[in-house]
């Protein structure tokens, strides 16, 4: 039986819009992309030549009634607009993100589906990041025993991105950024309430939104965690770097370069010896006995989600739940509102769960 096939029209046609059409959605046998539509002349152009037809309005686009989904892909700050004026228009909504710049958008966007009876999905995709995904096997499977602290880190040297990303209005800076990947990568993986949230964010660019920042956030099973941002960066520090009761777990980059480090137990092993560290001794930070320890390989992932073009299918079917569930990137823009303020106010905000809205 042949699978039914979808149209799809995006939005936006610049970087992350064409990634879409040559790379995402090439993967997928369902969703056809029949077109696109830019503001942009140069992007109309280069949708023609790419293949697709380049539509001369939103308004075009949302009353072509052969066209089944709509991929926002524009910068932040128009999101809410052309998501509810799609899903009015009776199509389902594929999203960038950050989805909206505030959580309030949200859920008049999340409104706006359930009165129409369609799909909004946010393409959350660094959820399928493998570096995430081996991190987050160690985590679920304590193979470094139970985990109690993540670093979760990127990190250049280049600056914010010469385009509307310097722009506050539009949503730009490094915290909705990039920060809505980590965090979201962090909220996935560790399934605790949070207690607690601080952070600080830098402006040493001189640009009106955050060039980076640290963010460090408490759960209620008592796992710590630090997510860094930074654009200032000439050497970068390790992509993860998680502790558990057994051992230290990294992985430097995106390449998965890494290793584990456990710890052996048992009568027999070696006290570690002191060490001369500066000007004086140290047993302390020696570095431990060669039997005290295993170096292992960081273990590999499988495939265990369907990948997210495929959920989409699934979930519009209702085949299956979507991976990137609502809630959980409302809880996700909720949680960067409040290291923005934790960060305006440079204090420790209390119990985040507890205190936020919910739908």
């Amino acid at each position: 039986m042949k699978n039914k096939e979808y149209q799809l029209v995006i939005v936006g046609y610049g970087g992350m819009g064409s990634y879409h059409a040559k790379q995402l959605l090439k993967e997928n046998k369902n969703i056809n992309v029949v077109g696109t539509y830019d503001v942009m002349e140069e992007r109309k152009a280069a949708s023609i030549t790419d293949g697709y037809k380049a539509y001369e309005s939103l308004t075009a686009v949302l009353a072509d009634d052969d066209v089944d989904f709509v991929l926002i892909a524009t910068p932040n700050d128009v999101h809410k607009e052309i998501a509810i004026a799609a899903l009015n228009a009776k199509k389902h909504v594929i999203c960038e993100k950050p989805v909206t710049i505030y959580s309030e958008e949200l859920v008049e966007i999340m409104q706006a589906a359930k009165l129409n009876d369609r799909k909004f999905i946010v393409h959350q995709n660094r959820r399928w990041d493998e570096d995430f995904l081996t991190i987050r096997k160690i985590y679920d499977e304590q193979i470094i025993g139970e985990v109690f602290h993540i670093e979760s880190r990127v990190q250049g040297a280049n600056g914010i991105p010469g385009d509307w990303r310097h722009l506050k209005e539009f949503g730009g800076g490094m915290l909705l950024d990039w920060g809505v990947h980590l965090l979201d990568q962090l909220l996935f993986m560790v399934d605790s309430k949070i207690t607690s949230v601080y952070a600080q964010l830098s402006y040493v660019l001189g640009d009106e939104v955050d060039d980076g920042f640290q963010a460090f956030i408490t759960f209620e099973n008592g796992t710590t965690s630090l997510v860094e941002v930074g654009t200032t960066n000439f050497v970068q520090l390790p992509r993860w770097y998680t502790k558990g009761t057994q051992g230290t777990a990294v992985i430097h980059d995106w390449d998965i370069n890494g290793k584990i480090v456990t710890q052996n137990l048992g009568e027999n092993i070696e006290a570690p010896k002191p060490i001369k560290a500066g000007q004086g001794l140290t047993k302390t930070m020696a570095p431990p006995s060669e039997k005290a320890v295993s170096t292992l390989e960081l273990p590999k992932v499988e495939k265990t989600m369907e990948s997210f073009y495929d959920n989409v299918v699934s979930v519009v079917e209702g085949k299956a739940e979507p991976i990137v569930k609502n809630d959980e990137v409302l809880r996700v823009l909720q949680l960067i509102e409040t290291i923005f303020k934790a960060a305006e106010l440079n204090e420790v905000i209390k119990d985040f769960d507890k205190t936020r809205s919910h739908v």
